[in-house]
């Protein structure tokens, strides 16, 4: 018999996640849950129950440092209330969890541990999977490789890896550039987190405070203009520029990739933070043997269309693997095709029949796939008046493509269109820009986005991609300059499942900045950590010669 606080949550769970379908369990939670880590630090988590389930389904253990009350706990919940046991468990220094958190170093050592313990309790149903997004599906890649190699008998049995990535620092400083409204805006909310539930009342991605801090120079500043102290993560993330160097190698997990053995559901869509590298990592399972399910959708971060399809799909993609009961898939992949606005089942990403077709950026702003004529185009880029972000993923809500009408008649935007479409045009997979740019800056970066120019004027994102050249953190790969000071700088955009209706257009801009999204390039090459002036950078964009500048699309023809 269920109570009346277990109607109650049950009626919220079903009015704030949608359309989801809540499965016939009632729940019981037992609180604040000890598990000791290897250190003697011990941390909290609630535990979920199935009242009346049978115990055949998997125990699913989800860790993750945003709390575990509320709607957060409505994910636990949701699963409870289909059969499963779960375990929610709160990261190193948040939460009531003791020892201090330092984002991602831990994940690993205490991943480890709470398996481990987990299958120690009487509760535990005697099969384990791990679960969750973001931050809480970075935590599962932390541990499953090292396990499934060197501790296969306490390893996860199956993942759940939603709209995340095994390596935050190659989020945070994308191809060389500070994705400073992912970084600052999330260091602003789990400071304001650590303060508990007073520290939330300002929305922590649209206080004023936080969008002065987007302008501060030098970026090490930011914290301090935003929450009125330093964050000694985000010091720590400013200061580091090269990838290469140990802060960030000793918290990336991509080199175990191929060691999870397991089957893995990935979940992520086409306006998430995190879609490249995820579906680099789901490549890197593919050739390792152990192709993941995969489904893409027309998500961002925060999508609320995402919780019942991923819901659907994960209660499913588990009982399959522990029951054998069959999920009802087609395929291994499903794929949202935007402008089509239909459903592909495939076999693998990127599908088969995908092949390269080159568009020449031509003088006067024309795309096409023929040879144009010989010119440069030429545009300055000034940090002081920053090239400004028109939409693109983020930590926000408000993530699905925009109009880039407006934004593309700035005079630091070079546009170019193709010739209306006789046909339609299919492009599945990661397009690749080669910009033959010439700067008057020791440092510049290259933004480079793709548009579909509809035939009433507007210029609606398709995706976009950046690449920073003369800095610290690029010194190692940035591509030399020929006898006349060009560079020829490859930008990967974002991957794309997308269909350009016959009569539309194909647009590319090339810039030198989408702020705050991206920090703004001071210009200087300084190190980001100290750079406080700026100097304007005069861009040339090559239309001549073997290398004239182009865009590589992955052309669908099935």
């Amino acid at each position: 018999m269920t109570t009346l606080r277990q109607r109650l949550t049950r009626a919220l769970d079903a009015r704030t996640r949608g359309s989801t379908a809540l499965g016939p369990y009632p729940v019981t939670v037992d609180r604040d849950l000890r598990a000791p880590m290897d250190d003697g630090v011990e941390l909290l988590g609630d535990l979920y129950r199935p009242v009346g389930a049978d115990g055949t389904l998997p125990t699913v253990v989800i860790r993750g440092p945003y709390g575990r009350r509320g709607i957060i706990g409505g994910t636990a919940r949701a699963l409870a209330y289909d059969g499963f046991t779960v375990f929610f468990q709160s990261c190193r220094g948040t939460w009531g969890s003791g020892g201090r958190f330092i984002p991602q170093l831990d994940e690993q050592r205490d991943g480890i541990a709470t398996l481990r313990w987990v299958r120690r309790q009487s509760w535990f149903t005697g099969r384990l999977a791990t679960f969750g997004e973001s931050y809480m599906g970075y935590t599962q890649w932390a541990v499953a490789g090292t396990m499934c190699r060197a501790d296969p008998a306490n390893a996860p049995e199956a993942l759940i890896l939603q709209i995340t990535m095994p390596d935050f620092g190659e989020i945070t400083w994308d191809n060389g550039a500070f994705a400073l409204r992912n970084a600052l805006g999330w260091s602003n909310l789990m400071d304001r987190m650590g303060r508990g539930p007073r520290g939330l009342v300002t929305l922590p991605f649209a206080n004023r405070a936080l969008r002065k801090a987007f302008d501060v120079l030098p970026l090490s500043a930011g914290d301090s203009a935003a929450v009125g102290h330093p964050i000694h993560w985000y010091q720590d993330w400013v200061r580091h520029e090269r990838l290469t160097d140990d802060y960030w190698t000793g918290q990336s997990h991509t080199d175990s990739v191929p060691d999870v053995t397991v089957p893995v559901l990935m979940i992520t869509g086409w306006y998430d933070i995190f879609t490249p590298w995820q579906l680099r990592t789901y490549r890197r399972l593919v050739e390792a043997g152990n192709p993941p399910r995969l489904t893409i959708g027309p998500w961002g971060h925060l999508s609320r269309g995402k919780t019942a399809p991923a819901h659907r799909d994960s209660v499913a993609f588990l009982k399959e693997v522990c029951t054998g009961s069959d999920a009802g898939r087609a395929t291994p992949v499903r794929a949202y095709q935007t402008g089509a606005r239909r459903w592909h089942d495939l076999e693998v990403w990127p599908p088969a029949g995908s092949a390269a077709r080159e568009w020449l950026l031509h003088t006067g702003g024309g795309l096409a796939t023929a040879v144009g004529p010989a010119g440069v185009t030429r545009y300055t880029y000034d940090p002081a008046d920053p090239t400004p972000a028109v939409g693109g993923p983020s930590l926000t809500p408000h993530t699905l493509p925009m109009d880039n009408a407006a934004h593309e008649r700035r005079a630091d935007v070079a546009v170019f269109r193709s010739e209306p479409l006789g046909e339609p045009l299919d492009v599945a997979g990661e397009p690749v820009a080669a910009i033959r740019i010439r700067s008057s800056a020791p440092s510049y970066d290259v933004f480079v986005r793709l548009t579909d120019v509809h035939p009433d004027g507007r210029s609606i994102t398709v995706c976009d991609g950046i690449r920073r050249v003369g800095s610290i953190g690029t010194a190692a790969t940035d591509p030399p300059p020929d006898d006349d000071g060009f560079r020829v700088v490859e930008v990967a955009l974002w991957p794309t499942f997308h269909r350009f209706a016959a009569g539309h257009r194909v647009g590319v801009q090339v810039s030198s900045g989408a702020h705050p999204r991206y920090a703004r390039n001071p210009g200087t090459g300084e190190p980001a950590f100290t750079a406080a002036t700026t100097t304007p950078a005069r861009q040339e964009i090559s239309h001549e010669g073997p290398h004239a500048s182009r865009i590589i699309l992955p052309v669908w023809t099935r």
